[in-house]
């Protein structure tokens, strides 16, 4: 029976604080595209997930229906990827009661905030790399 491979080394962890961001992007600034600067943050790249953070940058705070009718995500779909969110840090959920009827309310939390800046300028290190025909 034959054996798996290791995991390369350099590959960051799914969700892990670091996400591959740091390396990846002093890379692209020094002008060279290596493999480990196209990894990004899979944690936020994924759609919904971006989505989710773009909108609470520029909100304080969103419902659960809210951000559902924003992004036009179904309930369990929008679930699904907040939870993943919430468990990386980067939302605090507060769940309350508007009388009988439940209220779900997004923030992002700092830590969300810085990963998603770092994103970012990942994202603009590979534009401008590409663009200067690395």
């Amino acid at each position: 029976m034959a054996k798996r491979a290791a995991a390369p080394a350099h590959r960051p962890e799914r969700g892990s604080p670091s996400g591959g961001r740091g390396a990846g992007l002093a890379a692209v600034r020094g002008g060279r595209v290596s493999r480990s600067s196209l990894e990004l943050d899979r944690l936020i790249h994924e759609r919904v997930r971006l989505a989710i953070v773009s909108a609470l940058a520029v909100n304080e705070a969103l419902t659960f229906n809210e951000l559902k009718r924003l992004l036009g995500a179904s309930d369990g779909n929008l679930s699904v990827h907040a939870r993943k969110l919430e468990d990386a840090g980067y939302l605090e959920c507060l769940k309350t009661f508007a009388g009988r009827v439940p209220r779900t309310e997004y923030r992002l939390t700092e830590a969300g905030r810085d990963a998603l800046e770092q994103y970012l300028a990942h994202m603009e290190g590979l534009i401008r790399a590409t663009r200067a025909g690395s």
